[in-house]
């Protein structure tokens, strides 16, 4: 009998012994972490899959994520609040990687951990005045507005100006600029935070700039985020015909993306479109593009606070089939505003024990298991691997954390099969008892999903009398006191 086939057998009777399963450990709660623990559990029928969140709440960027305008998406909450609610799963909220436990103790503890904890930081522009009153993420201005417990001091200055600039023109760029554009009336009946809805009651914003380093044919935005945007009641739209000018690289680039594509030609429709007639409530949108923020200018009137952007403008220029990057001109134009956000990708945080490449801002892997060294592939972590964002980089939409988690668990699998996780497997784990009790010991106050239904449950009474879906509470104490009522 070979080495690899008794490691096979051992592998096979360990999983199948129920008394000795195998333990998981999905740190994130998100997309990520939902449908790993799920393809794991129809993958593993001996499994035990446990989820830990630093949050008290589960489903990370459905959440905290996703627009309250956007009903539709969270949906997809059903789904996961299914997973939890099997036998062979648990979910522990407000259990945080790095203070509340470590990542060597988690591998201590379990078979298999898998990190899918996503991005909660952000890409620096690096470039003079950034750190001015006024300036903001883009991700801190959303969790803001959706509830997270950690926005919920932001208090964004919305008064002192009617304009505001918008660095970047993805998704989230579009719908941080959809969520102060849009009245406030047709906010007031989505799951909004209250907090961020009176702020938005009372806003002086009336003009947004989303401003682009390269063109119109290179936007990163879907189509229906961009109809969307496009469709609000009572928006001018303001693009210069001139930037809609393509290129025969811009056309190649048009050809190879039907997104791209149709995103252009919704661009060059509204580019041409009449505009509204002027009131008291009209607002603009202007798209600008090859432009590329140089610096940010501080207020006279307010010393400290942002007053206006430099931009640089740029050119395209080929860096290899298919693909154009923005270079500098030497050409330079001010946009006067008292309000920038930044969206311009968000980055994910190390933990101590975690191979990380801080260039890619990813954790180095392959097809999700993680490299202890990133020049040869055959160096892995054993009974450690990577899913989302954490993985592949901020990018994709929700669907695409599905096929993410798919190719991690069927490594997992295939590791198993190859006896690759010996070490690991080849005696019984605490899992989810030891986990509890090294918790209770650190008097960690742990949130059962059962505790989030009783959160759950208090949001949708509150929403109730208000004709929202559910009024969120967004702060730490809220949260952890609706579990113990």
């Amino acid at each position: 009998m070979t080495i690899l086939h008794a490691r096979r057998l051992l592998c096979r009777s360990f999983s199948s012994i129920s008394g000795n399963p195998l333990r998981v450990c999905v740190v994130g709660s998100g997309p990520a972490g939902f449908y790993t623990a799920e393809k794991m559990l129809k993958a593993h029928q001996q499994a035990r899959v446990d989820i830990i969140d630093r949050l008290p709440t589960p489903f990370g960027l459905v959440r905290s994520g996703v627009a309250p305008d956007h009903p539709d998406t969270k949906i997809v909450a059903n789904q996961f609040s299914r997973v939890a609610q099997q036998e062979r799963c648990s979910f522990f909220g407000n259990v945080t990687l790095g203070s509340s436990i470590s990542l060597s103790e988690l591998r201590e503890l379990y078979h298999v951990v898998v990190l899918a904890y996503g991005a909660e930081s952000d890409r620096s522009l690096g470039v003079p005045g950034e750190n001015l009153k006024g300036i903001l993420s883009a991700r801190e201005f959303v969790w803001w507005y959706n509830g997270h417990p950690d926005g919920r001091n932001l208090n964004p200055d919305l008064k002192s100006s009617d304009t505001a600039v918008v660095l970047g023109q993805g998704n989230v760029a579009l719908d941080v600029a959809r969520i102060l554009l849009r009245p406030s009336t047709e906010l007031a009946t989505t799951d909004i935070a209250g907090h961020a809805l009176a702020t938005l009651e009372e806003s002086s914003i009336r003009v947004v700039y989303l401003v682009g380093r390269r063109g119109p044919s290179q936007a990163a935005c879907t189509a229906k985020e961009l109809r969307e945007v496009l469709g609000i009641h009572n928006l001018n739209i303001f693009i210069q015909e001139s930037d809609l000018h393509l290129t025969p690289s811009d056309e190649e680039e048009l050809k190879s993306s039907r997104i791209q594509r149709r995103v252009y030609e919704l661009l060059s429709k509204a580019a041409t479109s009449r505009p509204k007639q002027a009131g008291l409530n009209q607002r603009e949108l202007h798209f600008v593009f090859f432009r590329k923020p140089d610096s940010f200018q501080e207020s006279e009137e307010r010393a400290g606070h942002v007053s206006g952007v430099h931009f640089e403008k740029t050119v395209l220029k080929g860096a290899g089939p298919g693909k154009q990057i923005a270079i500098g001109t030497g050409e330079f134009e001010d946009t006067k505003c008292g309000m920038a956000l930044k969206s311009i990708g968000y980055k994910s945080v190390p933990v101590d024990g975690l191979p990380f490449d801080h260039r890619k801002g990813i954790v180095p892997n392959d097809r999700g298991r993680v490299l202890s060294d990133t020049l040869d592939p055959t160096a892995l972590e054993e009974g450690l691997y990577v899913c989302g964002w954490l993985k592949r980089g901020p990018t994709g939409i929700i669907a695409t954390n599905l096929y993410c988690a798919e190719e991690t668990v069927s490594s997992i699998s295939e590791d198993i099969e190859r006896g690759l996780l010996i070490s690991s497997m080849s005696s019984p784990k605490p899992g989810r008892d030891g986990l509890l009790q090294l918790l209770h010991d650190r008097n960690v106050r742990v949130v059962s999903f059962g505790d989030w239904e009783k959160i759950d449950s208090e949001e949708r009474r509150l929403g109730s009398s208000r004709n929202k879906p559910r009024e969120k509470l967004a702060t730490w104490n809220e949260l952890l006191k609706a579990t113990s009522e």
